[in-house]
């Protein structure tokens, strides 16, 4: 079928044509109608990249460099893969077995459909002249961004309260009353980012510190009737113009609530709307206008208010948590969320930056629970990642969590922190588990405790519990690639190793550097019977330690006795005080059992965190009709 406007700058792509002047995508041979689909604007611009590109590889670095100036304070890494998941979504394409776009691991993405411009080569060139003032060329450049943590260990405390917040809870809620579903079922709400409008670039930690609040106090309300989307999912909406509906489809949800945060002198404006998905309608929208020294108000009685006006009762945990909140000074409150901010961040000197505002927040109101919270997370991170000496760091950091527990009983990020001290610093497997259970009561629809109590019921050989932890987390956060990384582990520790596979590669899709990433799929390669398909995923490993070890397994199972051999004869000379436990690993899958006890009790000795999963781990089989195995694990004093 002839194109009737040749200026439109259409390009045939696959089975689909797409606009290139605005930005609508058809089926091939189709002009106008109402097949049609409109692409958002970031997924339009990753869209032409790759078509500009010609088949040759876009990289990560590229897109962020396109879509985000230096200066523009964005979480762009989740933002690119939100924006290649609604891409494959579009084109009904998948990640495993490509048809449109191909992802090159740690690297970015290709165009592997055919392209045909459907206008003259001439029209083509100057559409693409056209944009050359304001989208710079595509350069052969890798990202070498550097992941921080693994994602269960990485997100930071809940924020602080702010009457701002919970009213906006309290009016939308007002309109839940009205469409409350029967008890069966449970509405379920995505709190999408907060728009910095105030000119001041400078003020983004606000609006990602109100967004993180407005989700926390809304998920606390009633998770048995409100399923709200977690933070991880939902920033992948930052700077952009989604489509009501597509959102609900990447969401699965019926309900979503926009704000905004204005600024003129001393007052904030928060602007906030509820809309619902299935007709796109808006239901309520209100402005609240505050003095900036305000945004931090005791919040007690107001939530009580809201509890009253949707007809819901508290939960005992709220009720007693709402009951010792205290007013936070306001400067304490602005270096929290400054300090949250970098803890986001991937470098050490973010970590450095993180501890300096989290330590201010403290100074200037000792009373706050929630920055105690955050001073801990940051020290028992310098102390496990070689920033700060272990012993001194892991004492600060239970110094300061248990400040937090003294000041907020009923704090469930703080039983969540100290969840990790135990576990790792304390090797109190039993009382590291009791403390993520309790957060978890505290807070049922926070996905990063589910996760985590996913792992630790998996590890301590509870796997239904596990397998259904693991999969709550990710209906709550299913853009959250460390969700799916902890049930694809879980999955690896029951032998459901395609199963762990696909979430792996799930993960890996969301974002390629997520935690165990290459790490976990070479073992499962190996489990699978696959260990030359581990190698090239061994070589994407960034850490030394870990390609030793990892390459010691593989080269076992393909036979190459001698240079797994070498591998960890290297292992054992430069890893031996940090890798016990994964030296005692290969020596179980070499199936010499002598040095693989003898290596089970230096991690004993080491306080090595990787026993925890001592009783699950698949390399550790050879070991288990060994009687000195069932009294290792009585040793290790893991809770029945």
């Amino acid at each position: 079928m002839p194109i009737k406007d040749h200026r439109a700058g259409r390009v045939r792509l696959g089975a689909f044509e797409v606009d290139l002047r605005s930005g609508e995508l058809y089926p091939a041979g189709i002009v106008d109608g109402d097949r049609k689909t409109l692409l958002r604007e970031q997924p339009f611009q990753v869209l032409r990249m790759l078509i500009e590109g010609g088949g040759k590889v876009v990289t990560r670095e590229e897109i962020r460099r396109r879509l985000w100036p230096n200066d523009t304070i964005v979480d762009f890494d989740h933002s690119i893969n939100v924006a290649i998941g609604i891409l494959r979504r579009t084109f009904s394409d998948s990640a495993d077995h490509p048809q449109y776009i191909e992802t090159l691991a740690r690297r970015g993405y290709r165009l592997i459909a055919p392209v045909e411009w459907q206008q003259s080569s001439k029209a083509a060139q100057d559409l693409l002249e056209s944009q050359a003032d304001t989208l710079p060329r595509i350069e052969g450049r890798i990202s070498e961004r550097e992941p921080k943590a693994p994602t269960h260990w990485r997100k930071a405390a809940i924020l602080g309260s702010s009457t701002v917040i919970l009213i906006v809870g309290y009016l939308s809620w007002r309109h839940f009353r009205a469409i409350t579903p029967p008890k069966s079922e449970k509405v379920m709400l995505a709190v999408l980012p907060f728009e910095n409008l105030t000119g001041d670039p400078n003020k983004e930690y606000l609006a990602d510190g109100l967004t993180e609040e407005t989700i926390s106090q809304l998920g606390q309300l009633n998770p048995s009737r409100l399923g709200v989307i977690a933070r991880t999912s939902v920033m992948g909406y930052k700077h952009k113009d989604e489509r009501l509906d597509q959102i609900g489809r990447d969401l699965s949800v019926e309900y979503v609530l926009e704000n905004s945060l204005r600024q003129s002198g001393d007052h904030l404006r928060i602007t906030s709307q509820l809309l619902q998905v299935k007709d796109q309608s808006h239901l309520w929208s209100h402005d609240y206008d505050y003095r900036a020294q305000d945004i931090l108000t005791v919040q007690e009685n107001v939530a009580t208010a809201v509890a009253q006006e949707i007809q819901l009762r508290l939960t005992a945990q709220h009720e007693a948590g709402s009951a010792r909140l205290q007013p936070v000074n306001p400067e304490a409150f602005d270096a929290y969320l400054r300090g949250y901010h970098f803890f986001q961040g991937s470098t050490d000197r973010d970590t450095d930056m993180a501890a300096k505002y989290y330590e201010r927040a403290t100074q200037l109101d000792p009373s706050y629970a929630l920055a105690w919270v955050g001073l801990s997370r940051v020290r028992n991170w310098q102390a496990n990642s070689g920033l700060a000496p272990v012993q001194e760091g892991h004492r600060l950091a239970r110094e300061a969590i248990e400040r937090a527990l003294a000041l907020n009983p009923n704090l469930a990020a703080a039983h969540a922190q100290m969840a990790r001290i135990k576990r790792l610093a304390d090797f109190d497997w039993g009382g590291s588990d009791a403390s993520i259970q309790r957060a978890i009561a505290l807070e049922p629809g926070n996905p990063e405790y589910l996760s985590e109590a996913a792992l630790s019921a998996a590890e301590f050989g509870n796997p239904e519990e596990a397998l259904a932890l693991a999969r709550r987390a990710v209906e709550l956060d299913p853009l959250n690639p460390g969700s799916w990384s902890a049930l694809g582990q879980i999955k690896y520790f029951e032998g459901q190793l395609a199963g762990a596979e696909a979430d792996v590669k799930k993960s890996l899709e969301l974002s390629p550097d997520a935690f165990p990433g290459p790490v976990l799929l070479s073992q499962i390669y190996v489990m699978e019977g696959r260990p030359q398909d581990a190698l090239p995923e061994i070589e994407l490993v960034r850490y030394p330690s870990a390609r030793a070890f990892l390459y010691a397994i593989a080269y076992r199972a393909l036979g190459r006795e001698k240079e797994s051999g070498a591998v960890l004869n290297e292992l054992i000379e430069k890893y031996h005080t940090s890798m016990a436990c994964q030296i005692a690993q290969v020596y179980a899958f070499r199936n010499q059992s002598e040095e693989a006890f003898e290596w089970l009790d230096r991690a004993y000795a080491q306080r090595d965190g990787g026993l925890i999963g001592t009783k699950v781990d698949p390399l550790l089989k050879s070991l288990h009709k060994d009687p000195r195995y069932a009294a290792f694990l009585k040793r290790l004093k893991f809770p029945t």
